[in-house]
């Protein structure tokens, strides 16, 4: 007979399926992504102003939708269907990028990519929240985590791999990118079945004052911190330009994107297990320093050892911190209130992305690119010291419930 410690340890298969689910949309998405600046610049004329604005309104569309849907999902008392709905809507994007004949018509798939993005990230990570055991949330997201970023890096692997296989046909490897998209959709809707408890939500309206009121300092502490951790590392395509000062061709700039979400993907699982035991303020600790070893390394040398040497720490903060801050909104926001409270929490961190890479792109074209990651360095020190004083005032900060 399997014992109580036994089966609190289980994951759930559904929580398994949700991160193939996005293993296969990740990998559809950056198969297309990786190679989608170019294909605009070189096949479509775009301007560089162009292919800006065209990912900046993009993005600015998921961050107002995602604030949306983790509330509408707990006034339904559904997960499920507003995640089926994010990921259908992402994989009727991927047929129009091959289609494409206008940066126009990409502007138009990219909205409505970032809108099924918008829609499926609070549910989802919601529903993960609802699936998984209080004495196991921490394995679940990082199990997640961990799926969700292999695919981060079969992409541009994939898209490296077909580009050579078809003489650089792009519209042929955009066309690829269908396959994963609609077998994550399938998989969603036939191998995840939505518990009952997450059935049974609110029909309060929970962006109202007293339904706000609900969530409590800790949670918003949470908030400040999954920002703050956000402004102190800005967008990885400053990576790529470091990557590419030292050397590195155009050619392989999606190599970037595979060495650090490989050491990404290694790590989130283990440290998501960890924090289920371990204090959570010790492993936003671990995380912020190694941040900070990575910002060192990329300002010190645009050597490719060094900047491979940074990659690689930042891919080993990702797996540290996000699988983490997922669990700790989990466990100080009440069970009807799931959906809205990874919705704000999606909603600042992802402001809070757009803030530190506008200024980590005027540092870096006026002072340089040591500047922008020496800043980093600092605001992660900040951070740092923030965090390990005022942890001692937050429960969430302290590791699993008891």
């Amino acid at each position: 007979m399997t014992s109580p410690a036994a089966t609190r340890r289980k994951l759930p298969f559904a929580i398994v399926a949700l991160g193939l689910v996005s293993l296969l949309m990740d990998t559809s998405s950056e198969l297309i992504h990786s190679l989608l600046p170019a294909f605009m610049s070189s096949v479509l004329g775009a301007s560089a102003l162009t292919i800006g604005a065209i990912e900046g309104v993009a993005e600015a569309t998921a961050l107002v939708v995602k604030v949306v849907s983790g509330p509408l999902s707990d006034w339904l008392g559904h997960r499920k269907p507003l995640a089926v709905l994010g990921y259908g809507l992402g994989a009727l994007s991927k047929p129009l990028f091959a289609l494409a004949t206008s940066p126009a018509l990409v502007l138009g798939a990219r909205m409505i990519d970032r809108i099924g993005k918008g829609i499926r990230g609070a549910p989802r990570d919601a529903l993960v929240a609802d699936l998984a055991p209080p004495g196991v949330r921490g394995a679940a997201f990082g199990l997640r985590q961990s799926l969700d970023t292999i695919g981060a890096f079969l992409g541009p692997l994939l898209a490296v791999g077909l580009m050579l296989l078809w003489a650089d046909d792009v519209r042929a490897v955009f066309r690829v990118a269908i396959i994963p998209a609609v077998l994550a959709v399938g998989l969603l809707v036939f191998g995840v079945r939505e518990p009952a408890r997450a059935r049974e939500g609110s029909r309060a309206n929970p962006l109202r004052a007293r339904e706000l009121g609900r969530l409590p300092a800790r949670y918003w502490w949470v908030v400040g911190v999954g920002a703050a951790f956000t402004l102190a590392r800005f967008s990885e395509a400053f990576l790529i330009l470091r990557a590419q000062q030292g050397g590195l061709g155009i050619g392989y700039v999606p190599l970037v994107f595979v060495g650090m979400n490989v050491v990404y993907a290694l790590s989130a699982y283990p440290f998501g297990k960890l924090s289920d035991s371990m204090s959570h303020t010790r492993l936003l600790v671990l995380g912020l320093v190694v941040l900070i070893l990575a910002d060192a390394a990329l300002a010190w040398s645009g050597h490719w050892g060094w900047v491979w040497l940074g990659i690689s720490l930042w891919g080993l903060h990702m797996g540290i911190t996000q699988g983490l801050l997922s669990t700790m909104v989990a466990e100080v926001a009440p069970a009807d209130l799931r959906g809205t409270a990874y919705g704000f929490f999606n909603l600042l961190s992802g402001a809070a992305m757009l803030v530190a890479s506008v200024v980590a792109g005027l540092l870096w074209d006026r002072l340089g690119a040591p500047a922008t990651f020496i800043a980093g360095a600092a605001f992660s020190a900040v951070t740092l010291v923030v965090i390990w004083a005022g942890g001692g005032s937050s429960g969430a900060a302290h590791g699993p419930p008891g």
